[in-house]
């Protein structure tokens, strides 16, 4: 099999695998129903991946990876630190949204903590966007001084309650403007008003 064709095929895989797993669950879709989705044999399918759970985990990657380009080019030409954190909020919430089945999959079935290590450098990779959207804020004079990385453990953590609103409680959801208003803003009135 030459590079391309490999490539092709294992990108063909991975598409198959996230329509599967989110119709069927992740226990309900064999290795054998991925290979038929993806018009491959179940060889072929074993050549790319040793078993589902490393199936899973490249998934789940891709979707990291796809989702961190995607909140890097939301905020990567805006200069005004208070529109970065609203894009990057919106665009998280958004992507979550459009993404519901992974997200209900990974919790309800594998568990959240299925591909800790993984989500745990992810994880840091977003706060650190977070954390250089609060440092231009504070040497720009637009945001008050305040603890760099609690802050955007904080802003973090409501972005992920909210992913985790998905599974538990959908009717919950908040809209990212709302969210963006209230972190920015805060709930103290300033200045009389």
């Amino acid at each position: 099999m030459n590079k391309r064709s490999g490539i092709e095929s294992k990108k063909r895989i991975i598409d198959a695998a996230l329509r599967l797993f989110s119709e069927y669950g992740y226990s309900k879709a064999s290795m054998r129903m991925i290979a038929n989705a993806a018009g491959i044999s179940i060889g072929g399918l074993y050549l790319h991946f040793k078993n589902k759970d490393e199936l899973y985990l490249t998934l789940m990657k891709s979707k990291m990876d796809d989702f961190a380009g995607r909140t890097m080019d939301s905020v990567k030409d805006i200069a005004d630190p208070a529109e970065a954190i609203n894009a990057f909020m919106t665009v998280t919430l958004d992507y979550a949204k459009k993404h519901k089945g992974l997200i209900l999959l990974q919790g309800r079935e594998l568990g959240f903590t299925f591909g800790l290590e993984m989500k745990r450098k992810f994880f840091k990779k977003q706060r650190g966007i977070i954390e250089d959207i609060i440092r231009c804020g504070i040497r720009t004079g637009i945001f008050r001084k305040v603890n760099v990385r609690e802050t955007a453990k904080i802003i973090f953590s409501v972005i992920r309650g909210f992913v985790l609103s998905i599974v538990v409680e959908p009717n919950a959801l908040f809209s990212p403007e709302e969210c963006g208003s209230l972190i920015l803003n805060g709930l103290l009135k300033r200045d009389g008003k």
